[in-house]
């Protein structure tokens, strides 16, 4: 267990283990660790007095959100901190020596052979150019001793005990030629290869979709049945901290605020952080977010209602006009101006041609007949894994890419053939927000002309009332105009996709296709965007398209979920229908699959 004392500085809110904890009992003891990194500016502390102790056979997890200081704790527990990184004070103690004033020569007979290493990245942290079974028995030649065939084969026995099918063909292969979570389980099977007593997995899971998510987890749990390692599991998910850990230790800026059983910190938290944490984790929290405009008060209810209003006004005179598909619209007896649905797909169908090695191709069905349609003023949400075709589904939807085959139908009037001047002006009307808010933000403009950018580009307005504007959409999106001036490289990773949704909004769209929009944030940071988005929902009228692969976000947001896998539609309902009662396996696997769930 995590013993707790007094004596030893630690961070707010947290004790320090006693300085007599027993070695036998703990494989791993932290004392009063401070790590900082020399910067042009000056150190800056990056660990602040941090104590805990890592018991036999269990699993420590250490939690926080960026910048937390949780992967440089990591680093510095095997002594491989990034440059300009020092420990500056404190001991960090293995089978009761301490690894501080050890030589590096020391350090490597401990690290991969007593200390297995499991990094978050498994692109950045194989060896490109070789075999995976070769890179496993790297590992067992240097610290085993064991002679070539030797190691080849212990190879192949450790790929299959992580759970690689086929694990003699994949040994031969290079990293490359393996999915996300084939290539995540060689890095367990390298950390691993040796018995070590401790392993430290530093977000092993981060970048994986949630089923494979489980399973490279389950695997991490088996192993630790089977060999009796420690780990020490750094996560910014306190759902999968719940569902994997025995203790947790959670982190915020450089230090231990809270730790203890992760009962404990579940059930009772204490510390306003670890609250927070609990509250805004996806696979913790089980409603639906409702619109809190009582908070946002009156005013600004009426001044965004204002924005809207002129700049809708100062649109052409409609879609349907500028397409020149006004005539045959009403004909069909449609009414754009009173159609229930704000969005209808039909039959879409989408193919690419895969080069094959050694010559020829072969058609992959990206999506495959897939249909649904978004009710207007509400959330139609997507979820699915990586290759299911959900992304390419909605760029056919918002008319960035075209389809085969089938119909795209925006507000009455059929869109799918739509180009030159008619679909530059349905851009006015369909606004999307990508994954990734610094990919997508011009890294040379200043938040308030990337906000304005869309104002320009349909000529709405002077350079005076596009300023106004701009400013006006940071309020609504929850940022001080005070960074009006600043550049995307200046704010956090949140506060850059507050800055895209703003961007979204300037032409006063009616539907924003939002793809993967809080994945890439802390949990903490996805509640609050998905929050923002449920009130300028209300407050603007809007209709969501929403991707995702996390079920646990889906239902947060969402009025109606359609499941997709290979390019079709499994499932589709109302969330409450697809969440309480799933018809297809895929789609319960996928609720399964929701971290957070043992806990609940």
């Amino acid at each position: 267990m995590i013993e707790h004392g007094s004596g030893a500085k630690a961070g707010s809110g947290a004790k320090a283990p006693a300085a007599t904890s027993d070695a036998d009992d703990n494989i791993l003891v932290v004392r009063d660790l401070y790590v900082s990194y020399a910067t042009r500016s000056g150190s800056v502390a990056a660990v602040r007095g941090i104590s805990f102790v890592v018991p036999r056979g269990k699993i420590v997890a250490i939690v926080g959100e960026s910048g937390s200081g949780k992967s440089t704790t990591s680093q510095a527990l095997i002594r491989r901190l990034a440059s300009g990184g020092r420990i500056d004070s404190g001991s960090i103690e293995f089978e009761g020596r301490d690894l501080g004033p050890m030589s590096e020569r020391e350090l490597r007979s401990i690290r991969g052979g007593r200390i297995g290493f499991v990094p978050q990245d498994p692109s950045k942290s194989l060896n490109p150019l070789m075999r995976v079974g070769d890179q496993i028995a790297e590992a067992l030649r240097l610290h085993l001793k064991l002679d070539k065939a030797a190691a080849a084969t212990e190879a192949v026995r450790i790929l299959d005990e992580v759970g690689l099918p086929d694990p003699d063909a994949r040994a031969t292969q290079f990293p490359h030629e393996l999915s996300g979570g084939m290539r995540q389980r060689v890095l367990i099977g390298i950390a691993w290869a040796c018995n070590p007593q401790l392993v430290i997995a530093d977000e092993p899971t981060s970048a994986l979709d949630v089923t494979v998510q489980r399973h490279v987890l389950d695997n991490i749990d088996e192993l630790v049945r089977r060999h009796n390692t420690s780990v020490v599991l750094v996560t910014h998910d306190l759902a999968v901290a719940a569902d994997r850990a025995d203790y947790v230790a959670v982190m915020s800026n450089g230090e231990i605020v809270e730790q203890g059983t992760t009962e404990q910190v579940l059930s009772s938290p204490t510390h306003e952080y670890t609250k927070k944490l609990v509250e805004s984790a996806p696979g913790l929290a089980s409603r639906r977010l409702t619109p809190s405009l009582t908070a946002l008060g009156e005013q600004q209810q009426s001044s965004a209602g204002k924005l809207f209003t002129h700049t809708r006004r100062a649109q052409p005179a409609g879609l349907a006009a500028a397409s020149g598909v006004a005539a045959s619209a009403a004909s069909n007896g449609a009414d754009s101006a009173e159609a229930t649905n704000i969005l209808e797909v039909s039959n879409l169908v989408k193919t690419f041609a895969l080069r094959r090695q050694g010559g020829g191709s072969q058609v992959l069905r990206a999506v495959d007949d897939v249909s649904f349609v978004v009710p207007r003023g509400s959330t139609f949400s997507i979820v699915g894994e990586s290759g299911s075709g959900k992304t390419t589904t909605a760029r056919i939807a918002a008319r960035i890419a075209s389809a085969d085959s089938g119909t795209v139908t925006f507000d009455g009037t059929d869109v799918t053939s739509l180009s030159g001047e008619a679909l530059r002006q349905l851009r006015r009307r369909v606004q999307v927000v990508y994954q990734n808010p610094f990919g997508s933000l011009d890294p040379k403009m200043s938040i308030e002309k990337i906000i304005a950018e869309p104002l320009r580009a349909f000529r709405v307005g002077d350079r005076t009332h596009r300023a106004e504007v701009a400013r006006e959409l940071l309020e609504h999106v929850s940022l001080s105009p005070s960074l009006a001036q600043r550049r995307p490289t200046e704010l956090s990773g949140g506060q850059r996709q507050r800055v895209a949704i703003a961007r979204s909004l300037a032409i006063g769209p009616e539907l924003i296709v939002l793809d993967e929009p809080v994945s890439a944030l802390d949990v903490s940071v996805q509640e609050q965007i998905l929050q923002l988005l449920v009130d300028l929902q209300v407050q603007f009228g809007l209709s969501y398209l929403f991707i995702s692969h996390d079920l646990g976000v889906i239902r947060q947001i969402s009025d109606h979920i359609a499941v997709m896998r290979f390019g079709k539609v499994l499932e589709a309902g109302t969330a409450g229908d697809v969440m309480s009662n799933p018809q297809h396996e895929y789609t319960r696997e996928l609720l399964a699959a929701i971290p957070g769930q043992r806990a609940v």
